[in-house]
């Protein structure tokens, strides 16, 4: 249902920082727990931040804990990954999905909608 654009993406040295957003199209963006993705190349996907639908439970997988943040904008219709401290490792494809069901976002089963992406490239 939901139309999901990321943006923000692009080149950065290592230790700099980045903000992803990702903007949904419709009225029911608060209906949806949110999360990202990434891929990097030769890589398979990995589940890096979920937020739920009001944006008070939030997940970080251990590889960037302390160093990024997820949060969401319901009036804005947009969910945000705050990136510090990136490192070389965390250059990929990063894309935001959305999913009606759970209390939380669960990276496990149908995912109602995925964005188109967008490339984080950290340079050394």
């Amino acid at each position: 249902q939901a139309q999901l654009v990321e943006s923000g993406g692009g080149l950065v040295q290592a230790g700099g920082s980045l903000r992803l957003s990702c903007a949904a199209s419709g009225r029911t963006f608060s209906n949806y727990n949110m999360g990202w993705f990434r891929q990097a190349v030769g890589k398979e996907r990995e589940f890096v931040a979920g937020i739920n639908r009001s944006g008070v439970t939030t997940y970080l997988a251990d590889s960037v804990k302390g160093r990024f943040t997820i949060s969401r904008d319901n009036a804005k219709n947009t969910v945000y990954l705050q990136m510090n401290s990136l490192k070389h490792e965390d250059t990929a494809v990063y894309t935001c999905a959305a999913k009606l069901t759970g209390s939380y976002f669960i990276p496990v089963g149908s995912i109602d909608s995925w964005g188109q992406g967008t490339q984080v490239t950290v340079s050394t």
